[in-house]
């Protein structure tokens, strides 16, 4: 592994995580189109599809992990959200981290694709007075939480991603939850969503060691300074760049499978 490509995985692994912290995602969003087109654009080789979802889910596991340490003084989340739909999306998660060994790389861009398109039509939902609420008194439909969770899960398992890119618009606009508390508490959900899905990579052997460690480290480092910004910012400020960030990547990877 060259000096080159270290440096070039750690500033995609830093920019997606930094992402991460901003706006309650794992960063896969960004760093899988990013793993995905920018290393062969540069002239090393590619990663292939499954190779891209394995280093991804550790990327993530470790971004969400320091995001979470990063937010533990600030009351942005809303635990009992986070146990019921965390103990559905890892189990979802497991189940798609091991079986994306089966299908395709074009499949899980497919994938990909259609859980980033469902997250841009979301997002750009109407959401009205969702963000005047505290997390103490912020309710929620337990059995839609659950049952969607699970989706999420078993399909971003399938892409080695948290799944977060989705559970955000989810959470704002089908659960109604406040935009910094459905940051907050996406990133627990991810973490734990992280867990299955990197078991499921790890048993399908479709980690790669050294790539992965160097996504983790930028990770580490990127996604605690992007929750602090986060506080700082409006939240309609913060729903605007997500959701444009959302589109741009799901237009890349429909017109790569389309060409």
């Amino acid at each position: 592994m060259t000096i080159s490509l270290i440096m070039t995985l750690f500033l995609i692994g830093f920019t997606g995580s930094f992402m991460s912290g901003l706006f309650g995602i794992g960063g896969s969003i960004i760093n899988y189109p990013m793993l995905l087109y920018i290393p062969p654009a540069l002239g090393f080789a590619a990663y292939t599809s499954h190779e891209v979802s394995g280093i991804i889910v550790i990327q993530t596991f470790s971004a969400t992990l320091s995001a979470l340490w990063s937010l533990r003084k600030d009351k942005l989340i809303h635990y009992q959200l986070v146990l019921y739909m965390g103990s559905a999306i890892i189990i979802g998660s497991l189940l798609g981290g091991y079986g994306g060994r089966f299908l395709s790389a074009d499949v899980i861009n497919v994938v990909y694709a259609i859980l980033a398109t469902m997250a841009v039509i979301m997002m750009f939902m109407p959401k009205r007075g969702i963000d005047e609420r505290e997390v103490t008194s912020v309710t929620f439909h337990k059995t839609t939480a659950v049952l969607f969770a699970l989706i999420v899960g078993i399909a971003s398992g399938i892409v080695g991603a948290g799944g977060a890119f989705i559970l955000v618009p989810m959470m704002l606009i089908i659960l109604k939850i406040p935009t910094r508390i459905a940051i907050g508490s996406s990133l627990a959900i991810t973490f734990i969503s992280s867990i299955g899905s990197a078991i499921g990579k790890l048993m399908a052997g479709d980690v790669l060691v050294w790539p992965s460690l160097i996504m983790v480290i930028a990770g580490m480092m990127a996604a605690p300074l992007g929750t602090m910004l986060s506080k700082q910012m409006n939240t309609k400020v913060l729903r605007a760049i997500l959701a444009v960030l959302i589109l741009g990547t799901a237009l890349n990877i429909w017109i790569e499978i389309m060409m």
